[in-house]
């Protein structure tokens, strides 16, 4: 039995009208989004990163229907209730919302954080989001990676061990 999960958002208007409140009480927004799959150090120091650059860390969480489209079939190891439910223990984590496109634009072009953080790895790459905050004069920030951490990582390991 799952406990009620209180950082857990569940439509995007509702998340709408929270940001709003958070912006006339003075507050600056942080957003991040992925699988957070297996959770790994990589994960929680990109969190907490992010979470430092301003008030409070929306997540965006892709669902497993999300995550199968960008993965591949044999993922998620965890299914989004469970990967919610293990975000919502991380301290420096205030909203998660789970989305099942592939990308998180929609979420970011409405909600409109003050800043966008994303790895490294995506240097020179588009972000999702990019075209409609860098319109407002929004920023995205990329945080350096935790150099072999990630969950292909572990599971390729635990593959090495099955073997």
């Amino acid at each position: 039995m799952y406990q009620n999960n209180d950082k857990l958002i569940t439509s995007l208007n509702s998340l709408v009208r929270l940001c709003n409140d958070y912006r006339e009480n003075g507050k600056k927004i942080v957003m991040t989004n992925g699988c957070f799959d297996i959770l790994h150090t990589g994960h929680i120091f990109l969190l907490n990163e992010a979470r430092r650059l301003g008030d409070l860390l929306i997540v965006a969480l892709n669902s497993d229907s999300s995550v199968k489209l960008n993965k591949g079939n044999k993922r998620p190891i965890n299914n989004e209730i469970d990967r919610a439910h293990v975000l919502s223990a991380v301290e420096n984590v205030d909203h998660i919302i789970i989305f099942n496109e592939k990308t998180p634009e929609e979420i970011i072009c409405s909600i409109l954080p003050d800043i966008l953080v994303k790895g490294a790895d995506y240097k020179d790459k588009y972000v999702a989001g990019q075209v409609c905050l860098e319109k407002i004069g929004k920023k995205i920030i990329l945080v350096d990676l935790v150099e072999g951490k990630s969950t292909t990582d572990l599971i390729n390991k635990l593959d090495n061990i099955k073997s």
